[in-house]
């Protein structure tokens, strides 16, 4: 079977295809109570795999999918963030989920706006969502300093029952934003 590859680098991070060497990183994150609470809750590894294995086929269906995202210094896993539409959602969205020791240094806006960039500039998406749980400040927060807003749409995700907000802008909002967000206008 051929190998998809593609990989995205911003100044510290290195955003590749997922493999099944990130299965360890992977399981600390989906096992951490914390990271998980607005992501479904804790899972146990053989639910993981198959979470991964999920995503990794994400790639093959779609072309497109989420990044293992990587400290480029270290090589360190730190996360997985990116494009994803799944089966039953409400648009293609650029989402994110990084390691809790990770958070509060910019890694998750970091890697979503190389993932924006991918999306609007590659893909050709004309609209972005991010799929967030009304309790996931932090998650809001990001979405904000990529200059996404509330649309006031609900979501529920299926299979998981959770409710979600949606946050959005248009590709060309991204095009502005992210010219104030690299020059510090912005977030």
């Amino acid at each position: 079977m051929k190998k998809t590859t593609m990989t995205l680098e911003t100044p510290r991070l290195l955003l590749r295809v997922p493999e099944e060497r990130d299965f360890d990183g992977f399981c600390e994150l989906m096992t951490d109570p914390v990271a998980t609470a607005q992501l479904g809750g804790v899972s146990e590894p053989a639910t993981i795999w198959r979470s991964l294995a999920s995503l990794i086929g994400h790639w093959s269906i779609r072309g497109y999918g989420f990044f293992s995202v990587e400290d480029k210094a270290t090589g360190e896993w730190l996360g997985r963030v990116g494009p994803w539409y799944p089966y039953g959602w409400v648009a293609p969205e650029i989402g994110w989920g990084v390691l809790r020791r990770c958070w509060r240094q910019g890694i998750a806006s970091e890697a979503a706006a190389a993932c924006m960039d991918f999306a609007v500039d590659t893909l050709g998406w004309r609209r972005v969502v991010h799929v967030i749980t009304t309790e996931n400040k932090a998650s809001q927060a990001v979405a904000a300093k990529l200059g996404s807003v509330n649309t006031g749409e609900r979501f529920i995700i299926p299979g998981f029952g959770l409710e979600t907000e949606v946050w959005a802008q248009s590709a060309e909002d991204w095009r502005r934003n992210r010219e104030a967000l690299r020059s510090g206008r912005l977030g």
